[in-house]
């Protein structure tokens, strides 16, 4: 099966640029975002509500508890929020009606209901399609945040733990895909990238695992 492709930085601006003059622009950056910093699978975006990632104090939680109806195996599994990615939530979190009680989806489609995999899956391929991303999907955010990984020198085992695989094969699927990925220069571009961004993967990493609370203060360096 071919891969996703994986965007380049300039890529993404370009993404995010074109889903900023579209219809309801705030959820469908944030849908974006929670794939690209947070690697989640477009299954497990769509069954986000409001309390996964919004503590009874109304504060954006600083780890994302997935409820095992959503994941892929039905394994719970803890997910990292960022700064980058906290400041994303509380951007979109502005577009929400007050009165939404807390199991309301985080993210609801035209006709004010939950997204479906499927449906987000038709609705990020369309956001791609509009930028001119051939071969961009809704795995295209995962891949992108698992890759980062890769090439930052974090071990497969710690990137299996991140990214919800339930064995090393998976993950090693994706440093193996790494070497001859659709984001052009390949290994250099991607080294090159990791260098301007804030983000100490490596650190990321050893936080979530031990649950560390300093390591909210990293952010990705995207738009």
């Amino acid at each position: 099966m071919k891969q996703a492709r994986v965007l380049t930085d300039q890529e993404f601006k370009r993404l995010l640029a074109v889903v900023a003059q579209g219809k309801h622009a705030g959820r469908n950056r944030l849908a974006l975002m929670l794939s690209h910093l947070a690697g989640l699978r477009v299954g497990e975006i769509a069954g986000l509500v409001l309390c996964d990632v919004i503590d009874t104090d109304g504060r954006v939680r600083e780890q994302l508890r997935l409820r095992a109806q959503i994941t892929k195996g039905g394994h719970a599994r803890v997910v990292f929020v960022g700064e980058k990615l906290r400041r994303e939530i509380e951007r979109y979190r502005t577009e929400w009606a007050t009165d939404r009680p807390p199991e309301a989806p985080l993210l609801l489609t035209q006709k004010r209901t939950a997204f479906s995999a499927n449906t987000l899956c038709q609705l990020m391929a369309q956001l791609y399609r509009q930028a001119g991303l051939d071969g961009a999907t809704s795995h295209s955010g995962r891949r992108w945040f698992i890759t980062r990984l890769a090439h930052s020198g974090v071990s497969p085992k710690v990137i299996m733990t991140l990214a919800g695989h339930k064995n090393l094969t998976a993950t090693q699927r994706y440093r193996c895909a790494r070497q001859h990925d659709a984001c052009g220069s390949g290994t250099p571009l991607i080294k090159r990238a990791l260098l301007r961004t804030r983000l100490d993967l490596p650190a990321l990493a050893r936080h979530l695992l031990q649950g560390g609370r300093s390591s909210r203060r990293m952010g990705f360096g995207l738009p």
